[in-house]
């Protein structure tokens, strides 16, 4: 039992110190996007129809650091402030997917290949579901009382505070309340997973390529795991055999669909919408792995790979010790708000 605890904890440290250093200059960008693009500007860039809204909602999606109010109460501020139906799913669909900070998480533990072709997914799989939309789906929507504002400090910000006292603040105190719980619990069932689950697990049984993507598919789409925290999970099921393009799906699944959402998209956009939405989920994260299996050898473990360059072990322990210390405070600070 002790060296299974043991087991545990150097796998879950060394999961830890390989991302803080991405994550905390992700959490420092996330911080500058904040304010260079603040809700009310992209409320105001995606009204209208058409396919050009559809786009910029996506591209909007992709690396926007969303408040503590989260994506769906946000998309549905957009849908109230004269977003289109399409642009409201082309959001919904891109956003929860990656962020600034996953990116930079995403490179450093399945590598640049992974940290490139995530946030293009991302991008494209908006477009998909918008237009999809935009298509099949004319009816207008009921928002009654369901449309949310997001009333979350960022949101409206101290009109006499410093750009950069403000992006610091968003970066390393608001939005690791959102993440630091399932952050912590995502490194957690990783190093469950390094430490209980053998060695080419997964490569012997599960059957590659399409067979384990739908598994993985299965498995992501009931469950929520937010854009940041699914990248250990995925790391570590990787190196014990999944292949990259099942582990890109889980990828997708996991933080692009949740109960809430399926839930919130059928009430206020309507029964064909949410419809759209989930086969635009599995059909892209299934292309996609498709895809990425053919740059990619599912024998090779790319997870937690070292690639091109090495960060001092200095800098990675110094950013870890910062790192834990920004989700403990996230943490207590989260529960405080609760109680």
């Amino acid at each position: 039992m002790t060296e299974f605890i043991k087991s545990i904890a150097i796998d879950f440290w060394n999961t830890a110190i390989a991302m803080s250093p991405y994550l905390l200059f992700g959490f420092f960008v996330a911080g500058l996007l904040s304010v260079l693009l603040p809700q009310q500007m992209v409320e105001r860039h995606l009204g209208g129809r058409g396919v050009w809204p559809i786009v910029k909602a996506s591209l909007f999606g992709v690396p926007l650091p969303l408040c503590s109010c989260g994506v769906i109460p946000v998309t549905m501020s957009l849908y109230k402030h004269k977003a289109s139906k399409a642009a409201a799913v082309s959001f919904l669909l891109s956003t929860p997917q990656t962020g600034i900070d996953s990116i930079f998480v995403t490179y450093g533990l399945l590598g640049p290949l992974f940290a490139v072709f995530r946030p293009v997914a991302a991008f494209l799989t908006g477009i998909v579901g918008g237009t999809l939309v935009n298509i099949f789906d004319k009816t207008p929507a009921q928002t009654g009382n369901n449309s949310q504002n997001c009333d979350d400090e960022c949101c409206h910000p101290a009109p006499r505070s410093s750009k950069i006292l403000r992006a610091l603040r968003y970066g390393f105190v608001v939005l690791p309340r959102d993440i630091a719980k399932p952050l912590v619990v995502g490194l957690v069932i990783a190093a469950f997973i390094s430490a209980l689950v053998p060695k080419d697990f997964f490569a012997d049984k599960l059957p590659p390529g399409l067979p384990s993507m739908l598994v993985m598919m299965v498995l992501g789409i009931p469950v929520y795991v937010c854009a940041t925290a699914s990248v250990p999970i995925a790391a570590a099921m990787m190196l014990k055999g999944l292949g990259a393009g099942a582990a890109f799906v889980f990828l997708v699944t996991g933080p692009a669909t949740n109960a809430a959402s399926i839930v919130t998209i059928w009430k206020v956009l309507g029964r064909r919408t949410a419809i759209i939405y989930l086969l635009t989920v599995a059909g892209c994260a299934l292309a996609g792995g498709l895809l990425l299996d053919l740059f990619s050898s599912a024998k090779t473990p790319m997870a937690m790979a070292h690639h091109g360059w090495m960060l001092p072990p200095v800098i990675e322990y110094i950013s870890a010790a910062i790192l834990f210390i920004t989700l403990g405070f996230a943490i207590i600070r989260r529960r405080q708000a609760d109680e």
